[in-house]
């Protein structure tokens, strides 16, 4: 038995190109407007990751805080802005030098900052504005000759779990010779950076 097939024509081989080639253009397109979409996708969902954890480290271990008053001067000003870090003192300790903040004593709606001078069972005394601890006379660099002041005060032993603070600006400063020493509950961050004005930004020493 014979058998025969069909040979395509012309208009036939032209009539199947016309009906392939759209079809194939689809697919194309949609693989594009899918990768672009795929693209700005993640962008987006990079940016909302970097927002998330910027808001979760402010609100978990940093904290933006203004300055008010001159007691600090002259590393901190009036209104200066700074961050203060609350998680530190979780895994680390006071340390003498500190700039830190705490509830006021007298009134925990306030808050100061002050230098942590003193540390618990350290012997304190200062003769006419010059600190001593433990019998040694401390430099204290940072308060300028101009801000330093002449009170004294009877040597005393801090108590556990309190530290003795002071501002910088001596001569004007309400610190631990007025309201005493600080318990260690009252402290909640280390002052660690000025961001505002730009001219005082920078690390807090």
């Amino acid at each position: 038995m014979s058998t025969v097939s069909n040979e395509p024509t012309e208009a036939s081989i032209l009539a199947a190109k016309l009906a392939v080639e759209p079809v194939c253009a689809i697919p194309e397109l949609a693989v594009k407007s899918a990768n672009q979409a795929g693209g700005i996708w993640l962008w987006v969902r990079d940016l909302l990751v970097s927002a998330i954890a910027s808001i979760l480290i402010i609100t978990f271990l940093y904290q933006p805080v203004r300055v008010e008053g001159t007691s600090m001067l002259p590393r901190l000003e009036d209104r200066d802005r700074l961050f203060i870090n609350k998680f530190v003192y979780h895994i680390s300790s006071i340390e003498r030098g500190d700039v830190v903040v705490f509830h006021y004593p007298r009134d925990p709606e306030k808050s100061y900052i002050k230098r942590v001078i003193a540390l618990p069972g350290d012997q304190l005394r200062i003769d006419r504005g010059k600190v001593w601890l433990n019998g040694k006379r401390q430099p204290e660099d940072y308060v300028p000759e101009e801000f330093r002041d002449s009170k004294s005060m009877a040597e005393m032993v801090i108590p556990d779990d309190t530290y003795f603070m002071m501002g910088d600006h001596r001569s004007i400063s309400s610190d631990s010779r007025e309201f005493g020493p600080v318990e260690r509950s009252l402290i909640y961050g280390k002052a660690v950076f000025v961001y505002w004005p730009t001219r005082d930004a920078g690390v807090v020493r």
